[in-house]
This record gives structure tokens, C-alpha cells and sequence, in this order.
């Protein structure tokens, strides 16, 4: 199973669309992963049509129109991993032991927020990604995007990618 994990797109505020590249992983994913910050519910209705599989939730920058339709958290099994997704886990230090607190029954923990792509291991086991974000760099050297596969419940082959804006 591929997937595709994105958050904080701010779609049209920081970017009139996503990238074409992420259209582009779009299409070859089993599942998207959106960890929030949508901003408009225009990308939310197409990102549903073109996907095979959407997983997502609301951000601290998503109105009312985007909280009726997405959860503040959303857990899923994904052949047998179990996957959690939130926008926000608060600051840098002491994450891996307040979200390992917070979702003992999780596997892998996708979250955005800060815009800052991450990758750690908390002491239960329990994975933190972000993937930064596909639309807005700000401090980071570039935009990026996260994919990787599910297979027997592991998570494997996590890249991030940089993506290119137009």
C-alpha cells in the first residue's frame, strides 16, 4: 500500500493549487494522508475525487465548513498498521513522550503545523511524521511532501521529497 502524506496546504492562500508533482503522487497512492490546514474546502472535494483512499482532519486555520467535515483526530488501520493523524502535537521538545502518552494505541502519529518536515521515534515505538509542507516552506529550504508504503502492518520506505513549486 502507498501513501501519500501532506498537511498545512493552505490552498488558495499560500499556493492558487497544489504542485502538479503532488497531483502527480496523488494518483499513484493507495492513500492520502492530510494532516490539516486546508484552509479552503475546495481542496478537501478534490482531493476526494481524485484519490482512492483520503485521510485527514482539520487545522488550526480550517473554518467551519472544513471542522464540519473533518475530525480534530482520525485513527485508521492500514494492513494492520495502526495510523493516527492531528494537526497539532505542540512544541518541538518533549513531543515524542507527550504524543506517545496521548496515542499509546498508535503505530504512526502524521501531524503538521509548524511546516517543518520530522521524523522520530518515541521510547513506546511510536513514529512522528510531518511532512512538511507542499505549498508554504517558510523557514525550510524548500517544500516537501512525504510518501511511503504499509506492508504487513510496517511502515516502510519513508522519503521526503522535495517538491517544486511553479
Amino acid at each position: 500500500m502507498r501513501l501519500l502524506i501532506i498537511a498545512d496546504t493552505h490552498v488558495p492562500k499560500r499556493a492558487r493549487a497544489l504542485p502538479e508533482q503532488v497531483w502527480r503522487e496523488v494518483e499513484t497512492a493507495d492513500v492520502v494522508v492530510h494532516a490539516g490546514d486546508w484552509v479552503e474546502v475546495g481542496l478537501l472535494d478534490e482531493l476526494e475525487s481524485r484519490c482512492r483512499r483520503l485521510i485527514g482532519v482539520y487545522g488550526n486555520n480550517d473554518g467551519p465548513a472544513l471542522r464540519a467535515r473533518l475530525p480534530e483526530v482520525v485513527r485508521a488501520e492500514l494492513e494492520g498498521l495502526r495510523l493516527a493523524v492531528v494537526h497539532q502535537t505542540g512544541p518541538a521538545k518533549g513531543r515524542e513522550r507527550r504524543c506517545a502518552a496521548a496515542y499509546p494505541d498508535a503505530d504512526v502519529l502524521v501531524f503538521g503545523h509548524s511546516h517543518i518536515p520530522w521524523d522520530s521515534l518515541a521510547d513506546n515505538g511510536l513514529r512522528l511524521l510531518n511532512p512538511g509542507s507542499p505549498t508554504d516552506r517558510r523557514r525550510q529550504p524548500e517544500c516537501t511532501c512525504l510518501t511511503a508504503r504499509v506492508s504487513q502492518g510496517r511502515l516502510q520506505e519513508v522519503e521526503l521529497h522535495p517538491v517544486l513549486r511553479r
